[in-house]
């Protein structure tokens, strides 16, 4: 992947927990008027550095093969024990600890809730889910325009309860199967599921690290997301409609395979489903944490494994047909490993495989343990630099002397530059005095605005390697005004059907 990328986020989609309060500005029980103002300080000058050093390392990863977690984690770890250490020596200790447990324990409901999507959909990736989806869209007979606007749609709606990477490499695989004889259908195809998969994630509390920040902060209710969704096919269709007029009118040769899914697919698919409401009833009702219906969601696939496990040795346990070879050097992403969306078709012929088990804990261990490390250091160094104040400053400037429609409309465009979720943690962090209406703005703008530019999203970085030489950075940027049309409509459309939010 490519050091552009959204590094694993969205790379859910990488899904983020909420500040408390003010974040680590005001951790409870703590008196802010006592807060030391590290702004102009050596200590804030080097923490400043060090955030930007580490994020500059993460976005370099594919060329210095280090692990993005590695310098961020290290950053937010120095970065406290700089700030620790000034308290200390004016005897504020408990001050600067109490901060720090506020950043942790929004990490933990944030880790804790991403396990768990990224254990369901590794699980649903071990019963072809996925790549049954991808064989029934080859066995179809679709034209090229139709498979634009199917692929499109399903990104989009794929993707709001699934991440975008995700999304868009499982739409990718269909598209270069069916584009090998029409490059100009892959290239408009993945610039088209690109933006949908980003626009998917934009209306729905699941669908992305935006919106699922947004909703554990508690600024917008669970269902007034959903009012987000006529915006978020605007963004969508709007490219798409103008894109469809250069696409072939040809109709590719279909491909065909026998279905991959395995035993369980369908319920383990239910009961991610049922997982996500016992999380929104948990946070509507009973006003508990997401993460904690998460956890209990957990459960329904831990007993599912179980019975998986103990009637293992039943006939049809594993489909007999052709199946894609595993990957040898898997693909992760937001959610895990994808062991088939990036490598050539090559079939083998499967045998029957009676008595493999079902156990829910490889598909834990097989979770993007780097990206939820880097989860950490950036949840938690932000957090110390809210302490120091410099988010206060940044806020004072952005939504001080800007009007919020401006300050909410640059923020999309600089999610085109820096990963999304960073931008709307440092948002909710600076906890800006805005109307529901500019919340939910935002959370479009920063969900849509990687569209713009192909290393704006994982989507878009997955795709790039995955067509390489087709789908390229140039390819997309010529598309650029389009989809740049396609923002602006969106943001036109949510305030002319949301204007009661404001």
């Amino acid at each position: 992947m490519s050091f552009y990328s959204k590094y694993g986020f969205s790379f859910a989609a990488l899904q983020f927990a909420s500040f408390s309060a003010t974040a680590a500005n005001e951790p409870s029980g703590i008196n802010t008027n006592l807060n030391l103002n590290l702004t102009t300080h050596w200590v804030g000058y080097a923490c400043l550095v060090l955030f930007a050093a580490a994020y500059l390392l993460a976005m370099l990863e594919e060329v210095t093969e280090l692990r993005k977690s590695k310098p961020m984690v290290f950053a937010a770890s120095v970065i406290w024990v700089l700030i620790a250490s000034v308290y200390a020596t004016g005897g504020m200790s408990e001050q600067a600890g109490l901060a720090f447990r506020s950043s942790l324990e929004s990490y933990a409901e944030l880790f804790l809730f991403i396990m768990v999507s990224m254990t369901y959909l590794n699980a649903m990736e071990d019963r072809g889910v996925f790549e049954s989806l991808r064989v029934w869209l080859l066995s179809k007979n679709f034209s090229y325009r139709q498979l634009f606007w199917i692929t499109g749609f399903q990104a989009f709606f794929i993707s709001s309860g699934c991440n975008n990477l995700t999304t868009a490499l499982l739409m990718g695989s269909v598209i270069l199967a069916m584009g090998k004889s029409s490059p100009r259908f892959v290239t408009l195809s993945c610039i088209n599921v690109v933006v949908a998969a980003n626009a998917g994630g934009s209306f729905s509390p699941f669908g992305d690290i935006t919106t699922l920040l947004v909703w554990q902060k508690g600024v917008v209710p669970f269902t007034d997301f959903f009012s987000l969704l006529i915006p978020a096919i605007v963004n969508f269709v709007v490219p798409a409609a103008i894109m469809h007029i250069w696409i072939p009118k040809e109709r590719p040769e279909a491909v065909m395979e026998a279905p991959a899914m395995k035993r369980g697919g369908l319920v383990i698919i239910s009961l991610f489903v049922l997982t996500i409401i016992t999380a929104t009833c948990f946070e509507n009702f009973l006003k508990l944490p997401p993460a904690a219906g998460m956890m209990l969601g957990l459960t329904y696939l831990k007993f599912f494994s179980y019975y998986l496990h103990k009637t293992s040795s039943d006939a049809g346990n594993q489909p007999t047909g052709t199946e894609i070879n595993p990957q040898q050097n898997v693909k992760t992403d937001y959610f895990g490993p994808m062991k088939w969306m990036n490598k050539p078709q090559t079939l083998a012929i499967s045998e029957s495989n009676e008595g493999q088990t079902f156990d829910v804990f490889d598909k834990v261990a097989n979770l993007e343990w780097d990206t939820l490390l880097f989860f950490y250091g950036v949840m938690v160094a932000v957090g110390g630099l809210s302490f120091i104040g410099y988010l206060e400053i940044a806020s004072l400037e952005l939504y001080g002397k800007m009007d919020p429609t401006v300050a909410n409309i640059l923020v999309g465009i600089a999610s085109a530059f820096i990963d999304n979720g960073t931008i709307m943690l440092a948002v909710l962090t600076m906890a800006p005095d805005i109307s529901q209406g500019q919340w939910l703005l935002v959370t479009l703008t920063a969900g849509v605005g990687g569209s713009m530019l192909a290393v704006g999203s994982a989507a878009g970085v997955g795709l790039m390697g995955q067509a390489k030489g087709v789908y390229t950075f140039t390819s997309h940027l010529k598309w650029t005004p389009v989809i740049v049309l396609g923002y602006v409509a969106s943001i036109a459309a949510h305030f002319f059907l949301n204007g009661r939010y404001f």
